[in-house]
């Protein structure tokens, strides 16, 4: 199962890398929108990799960061799901606030896919926004890296 979710994390790590790539060769084109949605992705990978590594949070969930370093932000991203996959067991219950202060109570896994899940729901959004803003939307089904 943990080699099944590396593969879903580089996946995931591929498709947000030719993000930043476009945002960046677009930033012209690109709409506030999108910009809000993909860091929202990205913050809220963040978020969650603190969470199951105990660490402080450091960035809200709607932060807007410089389109510049948001390169560097999903690399750090990943590098702490590989950590977490490395290190962690998946059963394992993580036990967090959301941003509202309530108190729940997730394995690993379920965190993770969420991860997954969440970025790929969002990448759909920023798909749409880029095809109606003249923007070829970058392509990011899972079929296709797997082809690769």
């Amino acid at each position: 199962m943990k080699q099944f979710f590396i593969e879903l994390f580089d996946y995931n790590h591929q498709c947000n890398l030719k993000l930043c790539e476009a945002f960046v060769e677009n930033q012209d084109k690109v709409s506030e929108k999108a910009i809000k949605i993909f860091n929202h992705l990205l913050n809220a990978h963040q978020i969650w990799n603190s969470r199951i590594l105990q660490k402080e949070i450091s960035t809200s969930v709607w932060e807007i960061r410089p389109l510049y370093d948001l390169e560097e932000i999903e690399i750090n991203n990943h590098n702490q799901s590989l950590e977490i996959l490395n290190s962690k067991t998946l059963d394992e219950k993580i036990h967090y606030s959301n941003t509202k202060g309530q108190k729940f109570s997730n394995n690993i896994l379920d965190i993770l896919f969420h991860i997954i899940n969440h970025s790929t729901y969002h990448r759909g959004q920023i798909a749409s926004d880029f095809r109606q803003n003249g923007l070829e939307p970058i392509v990011t089904d899972f079929i296709v890296y797997k082809r690769q």
